[in-house]
Order: structure tokens, then C-alpha cells, then sequence
């Protein structure tokens, strides 16, 4: 069924519950809501997310389109690399003892010179196609020309194969050069065309639509009469496109039901992501309207510090719709907990590596909850940072990472934890 016929089916369960739409839509709280469901541990939280993630499917790119993906399927060598016997350095092929009659010239490109006998020589540049017969290659600050003469002007003799990049001598055809999951970097790019390809199998960057909600959200100006500047907006769509997305489009949307409704219900991204109207105020209205579209709550609240009041839907098509807190040193915890395990998934990427650090100093730990404290690492050192209230964004601007401080008492200075890169860059 292709996402029209989705939509289809979400505006008919949509219909099953059309006292609530109404509610909704009128800006009034709904009453109808179900019972608030028990916040799941953090580890757990973040499995389920990995678990929400179904992989995209595949597609044969060019390669100024694969850029960003991961290879889906393993990249073989078409040919060997180098396909040729080539020179490795400017100056002279040359065959046998010399001095070395020169015959010819060898440039980048030209088809191979003809086969050389024991005593001749030709110029050749890096890269050109060597000569049958050619035993090495003498540099040329190592050599002179005397009445089509060359003699070495540096001893000794070379060896054979001196300056000379045999075929294969970086792979054989046929050879495994990286295996399925790789991402496709620019480096990734080069290997492939060098290998002879001129397209890729790849799973496409997910692509993400980011819904900003929020009536005292501005777009630009100093706070004022009320309402603060929107920094979440400016804040994860470039963080989102480094984790693996491709953010299309970004929607300011009020506090109002019927427009998230219709966002939701429009929305053809392979993961949506909002921020704000997750908890239980009089307009937070992102429960009301998942219930609205017949979505699947898998995560409702995480047992975490900031951040608590994030949460993971199933729309009725299978795609994942992440909801962020709004306060932002909360929605950035939302981001490490469960936006970045849905497209690691989506986007068929690795988990990467667990990584630890010892903490400079004590940070009190909450005594049911997980705490996500913003740190600067120096090596395997992580310094706490001051200013990691939910709705503070200084601590993290100067940070490299998140410790993850387990429920508990507190983690006294020394105390090995788990640390997440924010990966700015």
C-alpha cells in the first residue's frame, strides 16, 4: 500500500474517535485521555527505539547520489587496482643494465609503449600504463640524459620492481572491500569509481520532517510579552542531518490540534520528530492526536533527567514518530535516547561503540532515574559542566558529551560511565 492509501487509512481510524477530534480541535484539553503510562527505564527506552526503526529499503544510486547512505550489501572490486603495471614517480622506464638508450615516452593515460628490450629506456610520468619488459623506474632527480643516454647520476642500480606499482597491488578483482553497512563517505565515493562503479546499493538517509510547537515560540528578536526565541529550530536540524537524516522540512506549528493533526497526517517522512506538547498540559495535544491517527504509543515517558516526558509512536503505516520535550536541554536528551537508536535504525547504521570516561568530579545522581549531565572530555577525563537545568543550552554548547549517570546515589570523581558523543561536527 503506497503512503496515500496510509493516510487513507489514518483519516478513517481518525474518524472512530470523532468526539475527541473535536475536542481537540476546538484548543480544549481533552478529557478522554487513557491512564498515564509507567516511564520505561532508559536502557530499555533506547532498545525500543533501535526496535521502532524498520530498516528503508535499498535502491541502486549514481554515485553523486550515494553520498550519506549506507551500503547495502557488501562493495567488491570489479577489477584489480591498480588494473595495470604503473609508474610510481616521474623519470625513466627502463629494462636491464644501462646505461639505457632512451626510445620513447610514457605519459598518464596513452595505452602502454611498446615492449622494451634489455638496455632501452622512455620517460614516463606517474601513473602511465608501464612498458612490457620494463624491470624498474629510475627517478628523475636520480638520473641524466646524455645523447639519448641515460645514466645514473645516483648509485646504486635499481632493484627490480623499484618505483613501480604492480597490478593488483592494492586488491585483486573480485576481493572484499567493505562490507554491508558501510556509510558512504567521500572517501567511499573515490574507492568505489576507482573500482570501476558507477552507482552504489544503498539504504537512503531517513528522511525526517521536524514539527516545532508552541504559541510562545519566536523566530527571531529578543523574548518578549511572554514568548522566548524557538532554539530547538535552529538547534537539530543540522544535529539530525550528522546523525543520518535528511531534514526536509522544518514546520512552526502552534499550540493547536487540528494543524498537528493535519502535519501528521500529511507527512510523508520516514520519521517525524516534534518538539513540546508531550506532557499533560491544557494544550499539549501530541497524545491526543497520535490517538487521533490510530498510532501505537511503544515508548510513553522515559525514567531519565531532562527529558522525562519524551515518547515513541507507530503510525498505522509502520513509520516512527518521535516525540521531544520542549524545554531544550530536555529535547536534546530526547534526541541521544531515542531519535538517534530510530535512525541508526532506519538508516541501517551500526551502534557505535560504547565509549567511557572517568568523571572529574562528583555529580549527584537522581534516585530512580537515569541523569544525561552535559560534559567536556579531556582524553578519558569527562568535566561536569555548570548550567544543565532542562531549559539551559550554555552547558551543552560547551560540551563534547553526555555522561550517563545511573540511578542511584552519587557518582563520586573517578567513577568510570558511559558517555554519548554529541557529534556536532
Amino acid at each position: 500500500m503506497g503512503r496515500r492509501g496510509h493516510r487513507g487509512q489514518r483519516r478513517a481510524r481518525g474518524g472512530n474517535v470523532s468526539a475527541m477530534s473535536r475536542s481537540a480541535a476546538s484548543g480544549h484539553p481533552v478529557s478522554a485521555a487513557p491512564a498515564t503510562r509507567e516511564a520505561l527505564p532508559w536502557p530499555e527506552a533506547r532498545r525500543v527505539a533501535t526496535g521502532a526503526g524498520r530498516r528503508l529499503a535499498g535502491a541502486p544510486k549514481p554515485l553523486d547520489e550515494a553520498l550519506g547512505g549506507v551500503l547495502d550489501g557488501p562493495l567488491d572490486a570489479l577489477t584489480d587496482l591498480p588494473a595495470f603495471d604503473t609508474s610510481a614517480m616521474d623519470g625513466w622506464a627502463i629494462a636491464g643494465t644501462g646505461p639505457w638508450r632512451i626510445v620513447g615516452e610514457a605519459l598518464a593515460g596513452q595505452h602502454p609503449s611498446p615492449a622494451l628490450l634489455a638496455g632501452q629506456a622512455v620517460r614516463i610520468a606517474t601513473g602511465a600504463a608501464l612498458p612490457p619488459g620494463a624491470t624498474a623506474v629510475i627517478r628523475r632527480e636520480n638520473g641524466r640524459v646524455t645523447d639519448d643516454r641515460l645514466h645514473l647520476s645516483v648509485p646504486p642500480s635499481p632493484v627490480p620492481g623499484q618505483d613501480i606499482r604492480p597490478r593488483g597491488q592494492e586488491c585483486r578483482a573480485g576481493e572484499r572491500l567493505l562490507p554491508s553497512g558501510t556509510p558512504v563517505t567521500p572517501a567511499v565515493l573515490g574507492l568505489a569509481a576507482a573500482a570501476g562503479y558507477d552507482e552504489l546499493r544503498v539504504v537512503p538517509r531517513p528522511r525526517v520532517e521536524l514539527l516545532v510547537l508552541g504559541d510562545e515560540l519566536l523566530g527571531q528578536g529578543l523574548p518578549r510579552d511572554g514568548r522566548v526565541r524557538d532554539a530547538l529550530g535552529p538547534l537539530l536540524p543540522p544535529w539530525l542531518t550528522r546523525l543520518g537524516g535528511a531534514v526536509g522540512a522544518v514546520r512552526r506549528l502552534g499550540d493547536d490540534a487540528e494543524s498537528l493533526y493535519r502535519a501528521v497526517d500529511d507527512s510523508d517522512a520516514d520519521l517525524i520528530v516534534t518538539t513540546g506538547g508531550t506532557a499533560s498540559g491544557p494544550v499539549d495535544f501530541v497524545h491526543p492526536v497520535l490517538r487521533r491517527v490510530g498510532a501505537r504509543l511503544l515508548v510513553d515517558g522515559v525514567a531519565v533527567r531532562p527529558g522525562h516526558p519524551m515518547l515513541v509512536a507507530q503510525l498505522p503505516d509502520g513509520r516512527p514518530l518521535v516525540g521531544l520535550p520542549g524545554n531544550p536541554l530536555a529535547a536534546v536528551s530526547g534526541v541521544l535516547t531515542l531519535v538517534a537508536p530510530v535512525l541508526r535504525a532506519l538508516g541501517g547504521r551500526p551502534e557505535p561503540a560504547v565509549r567511557r570516561a572517568e568523571l572529574a568530579d562528583a555529580v549527584p545522581g537522581h534516585p530512580m532515574d537515569t541523569r544525561l549531565v552535559p560534559v567536556a572530555l579531556d582524553g578519558r577525563t569527562a568535566e561536569p559542566l555548570r548550567y544543565h537545568g532542562p531549559a539551559m543550552l550554555r552547558g551543552i554548547a560547551a560540551a563534547d558529551a553526555m555522561a550517563v549517570i545511573p540511578p542511584g546515589g552519587t557518582a563520586e570523581r573517578g567513577t568510570e560511565v558511559v558517555v554519548l558523543d554529541l557529534d556536532w561536527e
